[in-house]
């Protein structure tokens, strides 16, 4: 399969995408086909990378942010990340069964289930919240700055998942396909 937007090939690459692949290497042991397609620009991979180093320092645990990722991926509709995030989320301790509700932003957890409904809302009303979603967020135990932090994720999933619907990113991990789900959450 061909993307849309070439998949650079790491061997090759020179400058400043070539320091942010040797990077990228060195911390997950391998550049996935969404690293390989942003750096084509340099600056787009820098950003992408910097606001998830920003986003680990943040409130919210590694599972947790696979979470948002699982449900902003989903709302997106976006099979890459939705395959990225699945692999990740395994390994931050996920189940199958946890990871297909989060898809759909559902959480035997009630604080968790009401931050992944809030990430989705706001990636499908583009961030136009109600004050009824924002009270309730907070009713469940949600500040202002996790309220922004859960901003945060969904900005940083959202540029990954628009990337792939631009290039046609080739998926490189196990596949899993948005709106397709083995069981009912």
């Amino acid at each position: 399969m061909s993307t849309r937007i070439k998949t650079l090939n790491p061997e090759t690459t020179t400058g400043k995408s070539k320091e942010l692949f040797e990077a990228v290497q060195k911390k997950v042991g391998f550049i996935p086909n969404l690293i390989k397609v942003m750096g084509n620009s340099p600056a787009l991979l820098q950003s992408y990378l910097s606001l998830g180093d920003i986003a680990v320092t943040g409130n919210f645990s590694n599972k947790f942010r696979e979470q948002l990722a699982l449900a902003i991926a989903e709302e997106n509709t976006c099979d890459y990340c939705l395959s990225a995030h699945t692999a990740i989320g395994k390994m931050n301790g996920l189940s199958e069964d946890e990871i297909e509700k989060n898809r759909q932003a559902e959480a035997s957890d009630v604080k968790t289930k009401v931050g992944l409904q809030f990430a989705q809302s706001i990636t499908r009303n583009r961030g136009n919240l109600s004050l009824e979603e924002i009270a309730e967020v907070k009713a469940v135990g949600y500040t202002d700055e996790d309220i922004l932090e859960i901003l945060l994720n969904v900005v940083s999933n959202t540029l990954t998942n628009y990337v792939n619907h631009i290039a046609e990113t080739e998926v490189d991990f196990p596949k899993v396909e948005a709106g397709k789900f083995t069981q009912n959450a």
